[in-house]
């Protein structure tokens, strides 16, 4: 992360004075937790008074986990994900969830297995037993609530960070190294050592140090995702969010978001509200979550209708659920910025839902460019370094790790551009990401004519001697007959400019490349794959020429499900490649055709073809942009229909038209599997009766 001069200088001109009220209201609260669960009465600690998701008695206070998650903000924060952090809590199915080995206790006898290895830990610690707490295999399940209640009860021995990840790299920053298994109150001890080591933190509390840390160097990633937020339906909340400083969603009938630890079990309790919209619940169900996971220092928009700005919002706290509120229960707080409401030049896509993505690029024109709608710039303005989309972030982080990634999905779901865009942001051409298309298809062209990226696409003729080398006919030749002479292949030719040009990073991409032997045409180079082993030597199998992979190559090749399943590539490539998904993305397709909410169509449309044949044969977004918009009138959805997803389902159900028409319903025959015939605006309704009918993301 930085030098350790680096280090030094900031922990200097570190303004120490900003952390002494957050130590008194930390003490404060510490005591808060004494006086209410003093550690002698740990051992006889009642289940009523630990987990969460249990009625309130009258006089008790909050249990220990809310008091610990929600109510000691001060004594550092573990908010955020599910409550299963907490080992064992009550859902409100009604039903106890508890870690993996208290499974198929029952629920006292479960907590009374939980409480003695609490009680155990606060007594190796009293002891100055650190070590033994590693052994407490339960509260493994718990990392984050256990390492804070260590601390609470004994802050001499950590200091006020939780999260794991975090923990990592900030030992790494002071110098250090963690155990990559080790559990988070091991880490934290080891980086409380280090701290006590360092000459320029002598005399700091553990909230100067925590401040510090996250504030000079903060451990989360820096390229979040930007949300859209409706305040209810056409801003109808929206002085409330804006006076009280937070943003509210509705879906209240589903509770707490922190009982859900997963996507697909929050889509069942949508489904459970809400029958008719089954089909196209999880992009809600991803939302929903995304929502309650907001970090502090993230940035939103709240909007009212498709062509209005209300504000922008900086996210100043952690996600609650205010059970005792009339509506809108779900609620996150936010540090408002009226001055740049404003109304659009025009409506956009996809904002008729509550949530919707927002591009860097746009906030930076809301936020930086002039507030007159009519003088605003259409490209986005660059101020400081562009901030990478989550999904090229990913695949350089994957190329790093590994060397090499194949991006993987259904046909149409952008798994090409998005190898060209990461190829862009290490060409240094990143800009371009969020160009026009025609900005980003000339940089693409630029970039592929440079010597440092090459593109190439794999079919069943592809061999050895297309991609490292071999003998092939001379066409300079002017002798009578076939002259044969040695040609390097591609990767070859690529491997000898990088070794050329050691500081620039090389790159190949092979597009389709599971239609291609990879065995065959890999061959021996299969091994120089691995990053130890580049610049080992080998002698190639035709010519014996020594030859080596230098370390700045990187491959990315890509491939579509339907075609072959990754089971089908040969193992030993497979383990030399990380392997990304690139599914179908709802959020791509955010409009309306008429009636129809395009995103929900697809993705109920998903949801059954993945019910009837297979997650491989889903269809990807491609397939309803045009120019790399969503689809937006009547004509351009029939084309869509009829002349690309109808023929590609065909194609898939084999002629079957009983499977046509599980996946279609009333849009073909039962019998022959015939397409129904109608105008194309009736075609949007009849696909929003279909596919769309009750779905309940319409708070724009």
């Amino acid at each position: 992360m930085t030098d350790q001069l680096g280090l030094r200088a900031a922990a200097a001109d570190f303004d120490r004075s900003s952390a002494a009220e957050a130590d008194a209201a930390a003490e404060h609260e510490r005591k808060q937790v004494l006086s209410q669960f003093p550690l002698d009465e740990w051992a006889t600690l009642p289940l009523s008074r630990y987990a969460l998701g249990q009625a309130a008695s009258a006089g008790d206070g909050p249990t220990y986990c809310r008091l610990m998650e929600f109510g000691t903000p001060n004594l550092g924060s573990i908010k955020g994900g599910s409550a299963a952090k907490h080992i064992m809590y009550h859902h409100n199915s009604g039903e106890w969830r508890v870690a993996a080995p208290l499974r198929g206790m029952e629920p006292q006898e479960a907590w009374e297995v939980l409480r003695g290895q609490f009680t155990r830990a606060f007594e190796a610690m009293a002891a100055g037993d650190v070590d033994a707490v590693d052994d407490l295999e339960v509260l493994r399940f718990g990392p984050t609530l256990v390492t804070k209640s260590l601390a609470t009860y004994f802050p001499e021995h950590f200091l006020p960070i939780y999260a794991a990840e975090h923990l990592r790299k900030f030992v790494a920053l002071l110098g250090g190294t963690a155990q990559s298994d080790a559990p988070a109150w091991h880490t934290n001890r080891r980086l409380l050592e280090l701290v006590r080591a360092r000459p320029e933190f002598e005399g700091w509390s553990g909230q100067e140090v925590m401040r510090f840390l996250y504030e000079t160097f903060n451990p989360r990633p820096q390229q979040r995702t930007i949300w859209k937020i409706a305040p209810g339906e056409r801003g109808r909340l929206w002085e409330e969010c804006r006076d009280a400083g937070v943003i509210r969603v509705g879906w209240d009938e589903i509770g707490d978001l922190g009982q859900y630890q997963s996507d697909s079990e929050l889509k069942q309790a949508l489904d459970a509200h809400w029958p008719r919209s089954s089909g196209g619940s999880l992009t809600l169900a991803r939302r929903l979550l995304a929502f309650r996971d907001l970090e502090a220092g993230d940035r939103i928009v709240a909007n009212r209708g498709t062509d209005e700005v209300l504000a922008t919002g900086t996210v100043s706290g952690s996600y609650r659920f205010e059970a005792d509120h009339a509506e809108y229960r779900h609620v996150v707080p936010v540090s408002w910025d009226v001055s740049h409401a404003r109304r659009l030049p025009s409506p956009q896509h996809g904002w008729r839902s509550t949530f919707a993505k927002v591009q860097p690029s746009f906030l930076s024109r809301i936020t930086e460019g002039p507030a007159d709608p009519g003088t605003a710039s259409a490209e986005p303005y660059a101020r400081g370094p562009v901030a990478l989309p989550e999904d090229v972030t990913s695949v350089l982080e994957a190329l790093e790790r590994k060397g090499q990634v194949i991006l993987h999905g259904p046909p149409g779901t952008g798994k090409t551009r998005l190898a060209l865009g990461a190829a862009l942001a290490l060409a240094g051409r990143a800009e371009a990401l969020t160009a026009a298309p025609d900005r980003r298809a000339a940089a693409q062209a630029e970039m592929l004519g440079d010597s440092r990226v090459q593109l190439v696409t794999f079919h069943p003729s592809y061999g050895y001697e297309d991609f490292v080398e071999g003998f092939k006919p001379d066409l300079s030749a002017t002798g009578p007959g076939l002259t044969l002479a040695l040609t390097d292949g591609v990767f070859h030719a690529l491997c000898a400019r990088a070794a050329a040009h050691p500081d620039d990073t090389f790159l190949l991409i092979v597009d389709e490349i599971n239609r291609g032997d990879l065995p065959r045409i890999f061959g021996e180079l299969v091994t120089l794959l691995e990053l130890d082993k580049r610049g080992l030597p080998v002698a190639l199998s035709v010519s014996r020429r020594t030859f080596c992979v230098p370390p700045n190559v990187r491959i990315i090749g890509t491939m579509n499900t339907a075609d072959r399943s990754i089971s089908h590539l040969d193992a030993a490539v497979r383990r030399r490649f990380a392997f990304l998904p690139v599914g179908p993305d709802p959020d791509a397709v955010a409009g309306t055709v008429g009636p129809l909410d395009l995103a929900q169509f697809f993705e109920s449309l998903n949801t059954r073809i993945a019910r009837h044949l297979d997650a491989d044969h889903q269809i990807g977004h491609a397939y309803l942009l045009r120019d790399g918009e969503p689809i937006a009138t009547e004509d351009d959805l029939a084309a869509a229909f009829h002349h690309e997803v109808i023929p590609l389902l065909e194609d898939y159900c084999l002629g079957r038209a009983d499977l046509l028409h599980r996946i279609l319903g009333g849009l073909v025959d039962a019998d022959t599997g015939r397409p129904a015939l109608m105008s194309p605006q009736d075609l949007a309704a009849a696909l929003a009766t279909e596919f769309t009918s009750g779905a309940p993301d319409t708070d724009a």
